[in-house]
């Protein structure tokens, strides 16, 4: 089994940094993984790509360093064992409400005495029935981590208590839901958010868990480091394409060039 970049940074207590990819290529997780980033981010909540698909991707990214962060739909317990099997060290559970379903969580991703994983041992993970049975299961337990995401007031309610369950290595806030919910949409370094980060990063201190939030600029991710942040999402290859070729036409208009453009130049929101 392949050791957790991701892990070892937590144990060192190092910041950790990681990108999205939304495109379903195997060159961009290939390439990404090639650059050494700390973990790409595979979500299957929000888009279309398959479990057959995402062991396709999961399978170029070995090539490199990069951790594969997988994040099902909320209540996707089962999908959850079969992304660590084709090679997921992480996996991001969404709108988590309580501790309970935090619980549920690790109950379903960890082998035990952690939790309930069952075991198979022949797939990508394991790697493919090569490694003894006890090995493999204390080395999971190990190297996987586990992302709670935190996306409305109520869940903030609950925050200690999730951040205290054993087996949640990471309290996430996803900041477009929770200024949705909190009524402020897009603004993101609003002060109901900035209450929830200082929040969060209490809890997290006090059980000696990390946390972590997307962040749009170094500057941003300058100010989050200073408040403990330990886990910043940065980017996706969506968004580096878009403004690579806003940048193209932007250089080349003075010269004559002309487009038609059917999309608005707005920045787009961050990851959540």
């Amino acid at each position: 089994m392949r050791t957790s970049r991701v892990r070892a940074k937590l144990n060192r207590q190092e910041p950790i940094l990681v990108t999205a990819s939304s495109f379903q290529d195997p060159a961009v997780f290939e390439l990404t993984s090639l650059l050494g980033f700390d973990a790409i981010w595979l979500d299957l909540e929000h888009h279309v790509t398959s479990l057959e698909k995402a062991g396709e991707l999961m399978r170029a990214a070995r090539v490199g360093t990069s951790d594969i962060m997988a994040r099902p739909a909320k209540g996707e317990f089962l999908r959850m064992s079969r992304m660590l099997e084709a090679g997921a060290h992480g996996i991001m559970y969404p709108r988590c409400d309580n501790a309970a379903e935090a619980r549920e969580v690790v109950r379903w991703a960890k082998f035990p005495p952690l939790g309930q994983r069952g075991f198979d041992g022949g797939n990508a993970d394991m790697p493919y029935c090569s490694m003894s049975m006890t090995d493999y299961l204390e080395m999971a337990n190990r190297e996987n981590f586990i992302v709670i995401q935190i996306e409305d007031p109520q869940a903030l309610e609950h925050v200690e208590e999730i951040a205290a369950v054993e087996g949640v290595d990471i309290i996430f806030l996803g900041p477009g839901d929770y200024s949705i919910a909190c009524g402020v949409p897009g603004q993101f370094e609003h002060p109901k958010l900035e209450a929830a980060i200082d929040r969060i990063a209490a809890a997290t201190q006090k059980h000696g868990k990390a946390w972590g939030m997307p962040s749009g600029s170094p500057a941003r991710t300058k100010n989050l480091l200073a408040r403990g942040a330990r886990f910043i999402a940065h980017g996706a290859d969506i968004i580096f394409v878009k403004q690579g070729l806003e940048a193209i036409q932007k250089d080349f208009a003075p010269l004559g060039f002309t487009f038609d453009p059917r999309l608005s130049t707005t920045v787009s929101a961050p990851l959540v």
